[in-house]
């Protein structure tokens, strides 16, 4: 079994890594800007402020590299020149989508493309595509600094901040204005070429530097350089630690889902096993119907429904909360009366997210225990005079109960992310509600991590199911 457990864990590396990829590139390419708002996802994003604004946002968070795999030391000079045509298209040849698209690459590039930019500027193919090229020079040539949300940079990295900040107030000066005579252009160029000489030997790349910037030099391998460390990266939205903000709200959501499952399987076992003792019975074909009918209300109708009937405000009996998990002034109850609180606002979310678990647990625990109350062996326990209690807990139940055992790797995962919906209708501060939000938001960090997350539980609850099969079938071993 110990063997079993460790080939399990080993399996689940590779296994995490795939679902991260898989993950990742669809956070990726999924459309809008990523952090919303915060991100600079406004009117004013349109205006030079807020388009450095965004590029300064994208650098501190790597979203204007590559996502799997970096090639941009391929890009050749006639690219940057037809990304450079339609950038300012001077001759309205282009849609304005194709001009969005080229200004969002170009600043992406950043110094990527100062070889490009800078053969452009020395030897142009016009004078209109020199000056382009010279707009872009200046705001490309700027490095990013280093930076460490909430740890404080040695000297060594300070000393380097220094430099690039200097480095990026001489590439500052280099700035082009409409109108400028011809003779202050040539005094640019010659400033602009006398910088890049300086820094040509950061472009001579050979065979490892290549290879080190293909696929280290993208989003996802710092992203899972971090993810190495535990360090699931930074709020695009409030700048916080992920994972603090994620452990903040995955307490209320392991109470809330971890009860659901407690209550479900505490209920539906005695329910299967009653309905399998006495099937076809008037009260199995009640109980059939009745839960068949739960599992067919969505949630998010019952819910409403719920708070609709019985909330306050509802209209009808104002009997529980409409929302939240405690009373606004719950810091002055005792520690009863919080727990009474707590449960009050809880019911209603309890009763939502736990009928529908509760209404296929007990179908698959019927369903399994007629499977074996007619075999050989519980004939043979019957034939020695045992009470039909015995014949049925301690020898068919045991049996009975892996069909539902199996459900058990589908079900963990709910404590994180089976309760969003449940969550939002009720206003519940929970990881559900938080990955809500940050869909919303397109905070990809947040959402990464509850996905992670998600997927540990569901490799998790996978394992658990096939040692409680070894601990409830002792004829099932993994030797």
């Amino acid at each position: 079994m110990q063997q079993y457990i460790v080939k399990r864990l080993l399996v689940m590396i590779p296994t995490l890594l795939a679902i991260t990829v898989i993950v990742f590139v669809i956070l990726q390419i999924a459309p809008g800007r990523p952090g919303g708002a915060a991100s600079g996802d406004s009117e004013a994003a349109g205006k030079q402020a807020g388009m450095d604004g965004y590029r300064i946002f994208k650098q501190q968070f790597n979203l204007d590299k590559p996502i799997l795999f970096n090639l941009r030391f391929t890009l050749t000079e006639p690219e940057i020149r037809t990304l450079l045509d339609h950038r300012f298209n001077a001759e309205k040849l282009y849609s304005l989508a194709l001009k969005n698209r080229a200004t969002e690459l170009l600043q992406d590039y950043g110094n990527d493309i100062l070889p490009q930019l800078a053969r452009i500027i020395a030897d142009p193919p016009n004078l209109r595509m020199r000056n382009q090229a010279l707009k872009i020079f200046r705001h490309n040539a700027q490095r990013p600094l280093i930076h460490e949300y909430g740890k404080r940079l040695d000297d060594e990295k300070r000393a380097m901040n220094m430099e690039i900040e200097a480095e990026n107030k001489r590439a500052d000066k280099f700035k082009y204005l409409p109108g400028m005579q011809e003779e202050k252009i040539r005094n640019l160029v010659d400033r602009v070429l006398a910088y890049y000489d300086d820094i040509r030997d950061r472009y001579e790349l050979g065979f490892f530097d290549r290879v080190r910037i293909f696929f280290l030099d993208t989003r996802f391998a710092r992203y899972l350089s971090n993810l190495a460390r535990l360090d699931f990266g930074i709020s695009f939205v409030d700048r916080r630690p992920v994972m603090p903000k994620v452990m903040e709200k995955l307490k209320f959501s392991i109470l809330l889902s971890g009860l659901s499952i407690l209550i479900a399987y505490i209920l539906a076992v005695p329910i299967g096993i009653y309905s399998a003792v006495f099937p076809r019975s008037l009260s199995d074909q009640c109980l059939t119907v009745s839960l068949f009918m739960l599992y067919s209300l969505p949630t998010f109708f019952a819910g409403t429904v719920l708070l609709f009937l019985f909330s306050e405000g509802g209209g009808y009996y104002s009997v529980f909360p409409t929302g939240g998990f405690k009373s606004l002034d719950s810091f002055e109850l005792t520690t009863l009366q919080r727990l009474a609180d707590v449960s009050w606002h809880m019911f209603l979310p309890l009763v939502c997210l736990t009928y529908v678990s509760l209404a296929s647990l007990s179908r698959y625990a019927r369903t399994g225990l007629l499977d074996v109350i007619h075999s050989d062996y519980i004939k043979t326990a019957r034939a020695k005079g045992l009470p039909e209690s015995v014949v049925i807990l301690k020898h068919g139940v045991r049996n009975g109960l892996i069909p539902i055992l199996t459900l058990l790797g589908s079900i963990l995962p709910t404590v994180v992310g089976g309760s969003v919906i449940i969550e939002v209708i009720f206003n519940l501060p929970g990881i559900g509600f938080e990955a809500y939000n940050a869909v919303l938001l397109r905070d990809y960090n947040m959402v990464m991590a509850i996905q992670l997350i998600s997927a540990v539980m569901t490799l998790i609850g996978l394992l658990i199911s096939d040692i409680l099969y070894a601990v409830v079938d002792p004829r099932i071993t993994y030797d």
